[in-house]
């Protein structure tokens, strides 16, 4: 047997509301459920961005265990190779740097910058892991 996706994903942040403004305005994410405080749930495609406060869900609530780190983190979202432009126009539109650009042997390429709370974040197109 073997897992064949992942369903969510999971970043930690110290600062929900300044997040919340990120990944609204700079990626285009409309979170689905919120708790203030604790966390918000972001649909991406067919799967789930969960953004933590790390100090709330090392507490546990309900019925999953308590978890969290703290630190950055790495997450990467796919983009058509069409949308490189677009993206580099997007994140300079709202003063975030892009860290480093790379073009990746196989084909792919990959933007790097950082959300409010220092996670590492990439847009990437999918030929970057052969999964065009």
């Amino acid at each position: 047997m073997e897992a064949n996706r992942i369903v969510e994903t999971c970043l930690y942040v110290d600062d929900l509301d300044a997040a919340a403004r990120f990944y609204n305005e700079v990626l285009g994410l409309q979170p689905f459920a919120s708790v203030e405080g604790r966390h918000l749930f972001y649909r991406c495609g067919a799967s789930v961005l969960l953004l933590f406060n790390p100090d709330e869900t090392a507490k546990g609530a309900g019925s999953a265990p308590a978890h969290g780190a703290h630190g950055p983190g790495h997450l990467a979202f796919a983009m058509a190779d069409d949308q490189i432009d677009a993206w580099r126009r997007q994140l300079a539109e709202h003063g975030i740097p892009v860290e480093t650009e790379v073009t990746w042997p196989g084909g792919g390429f990959s933007l790097y910058f950082r959300d409010p709370a220092g996670n590492s974040l990439e847009l990437t197109t999918p030929r970057t892991w052969g999964l065009d």
